[in-house]
Parts: structure tokens; sequence; C-alpha cells
């Protein structure tokens, strides 16, 4: 079953159960293990309730234990620190206990300052982009340059695609909202980007030539963006080693403002016998 955009919007935003804790229900999929973009998701939402004003800076999510479908995810806020312009902050996930996810996360008040960032690579205009079906991100995906991350030829480790949200979805203003949702869409192909340049393998051979789970995915918010506008992600994975793979990349708005950089690694481990 395909993951639509209403089910993703109903289940992002965890329902607060006092005492800092909130509780989030599952994407309806097929399979049962909880896709790691919704708990990222999750995660950054139950961080809002805590912000006391300021914005999400940055966070670094650990995944030391899958989360399964069946059972609600339970969140608990933490704030370690708390001062003028900046805070520090943690998420715990559990399932019936278990430890299924560990975020740090900074805070920010925005104020004045320099103002400059490299230009954007150059990946064509959206509408000139490939448009794609990626079966976790319920929006509109166009590919830059063609590449096609299901392939077994061997490709560099580079994957571009420009996103956006529609206006039909009628997003509100909420930066945090925002956020969780490129938090979403970044989870899901980095480890397929690091399997370009493998020959004979793809992320669709997941599963049957090998298992692979998300361990760490951080991600740092520059400037303010909306996600029902164009965003180009950019990403590489220029490494994978020791039964691991890792990448990450940055995020551009149509006008060339650098938004969001993220970095992720994860377990690739190949079956065998």
């Amino acid at each position: 079953m395909a993951l639509e955009l209403a089910h993703l919007l109903d289940h992002i935003a965890p329902k607060n159960a006092g005492e800092s804790r909130f509780i989030g229900n599952n994407l309806p999929l097929e399979y049962n293990r909880v896709f790691g973009g919704q708990i990222l998701a999750q995660s950054i939402m139950a961080l809002s309730a805590i912000s006391d004003g300021k914005e999400l800076k940055s966070f670094t999510q650990h995944f030391p234990r899958e989360g399964d479908v069946a059972l609600p995810m339970e969140y608990e806020t933490t704030v370690h620190q708390a001062g003028r312009t900046f805070a520090s902050a943690g998420v715990r996930a559990t399932q019936a206990g278990r430890l299924v996810s560990l975020t740090s996360a900074s805070l920010h008040r925005p104020e004045p300052g320099i103002e400059r960032s490299d230009p954007a690579p150059d990946a064509g205009a959206p509408l000139d982009a490939t448009r794609v079906d990626l079966p976790m991100i319920p929006w509109e995906i166009r590919v830059a340059g063609g590449t096609d991350i299901s392939a077994r030829d061997v490709r560099p480790a580079r994957y571009r695609f420009w996103t956006r949200v529609p206006e039909t979805a009628s997003l509100p203003e909420n930066p945090w909202l925002h956020q969780a949702l490129l938090a979403h869409a970044t989870d899901l192909t980095v480890i397929g980007t690091a399997l370009l340049p493998v020959e004979g393998l793809s992320q669709d051979d997941t599963g049957t030539a090998f298992h692979s789970a998300v361990t760490s995915h951080s991600m740092w918010f520059h400037q303010r963006f909306r996600i029902d506008d164009w965003l180009l992600v950019d990403q590489s994975a220029p490494v994978m080693s020791a039964g691991r793979a890792f990448g990450g990349g940055h995020v551009w708005t149509a006008d060339g403002r650098l938004v969001a950089s993220f970095a992720q690694e994860s377990m690739v481990r190949p079956i065998t016998g």
C-alpha cells in the first residue's frame, strides 16, 4: 500500500500524553518495521512543544533498535538547558519500555547576523527533471540527471532530486512542520545512493541480498524554508566499510538558498549462506 500524504499529515504530530510525554501512531504500512523518517518527524514535532519560542537548529538521532508498527511510539522530551537564545533538549522514543530512538537537539532563537552561502549546484529546473515515485515520500519528486536509484549498474554515489509538497495540502506556516516533513524525506535514499557504485546491487535488494537499517541521522537547519516550495536535495555517499554506509547532503531552495544539511550512517549487512 502506497503512503498517502493525508496519512502522513495525520500521523506526523504525536498526541500530548502529559508531563512532557507524547504518543505517536505509526504509518499504516505493510511491513512490520517502523519507517525511520516517521520517527524523525514525530520527534521533531514533540520537540516543538517544549521549544519556548525557539526554533530547531540541529539534531542527531540514534536508532539502537527497530520499531514495531503494531505498537505505538512513546516519546518523552527533556529540556537539558535553556538560555536566552540557545537551548538543548532531548527525546527518547520507546515501545513497551524498550528504547527505539534517542535524539539530542539544539534550539536557537533566530537573530541578525552575516548572511552568505555557497552557490547551489546546477541541477536544472525542477520541471525538466524526471518525475518518479518514491514509496515513502507521498508528494512530488523529480530526479535531476536521470539517475535511477534502483539500477544495478555502476554509477557515481550521487543522487539529486527536487521535491515539493503540493499547495493543495495547505500547510500552515509552522516551521517545525516543514522541518519534520523534510527530515522524513531525507531518511529514504542515502543507503540507495551509497549502493550506486556497487555492481549488481541496488536499494531494491534489501532483505534479499543484504539487511539494512539506519543507525543515526543528523540534520542542521540553516534558514527557514517551506516544503511546499521546490527544494533540491543534493546527496552523496563517499564510503561503505565494515558493514556500514555513510552519506548525506544539502538542501537548497529554487532561488539558491542553502537551507539544511544532513548526514546519515546505516548498517548494510550482506546476507550470506
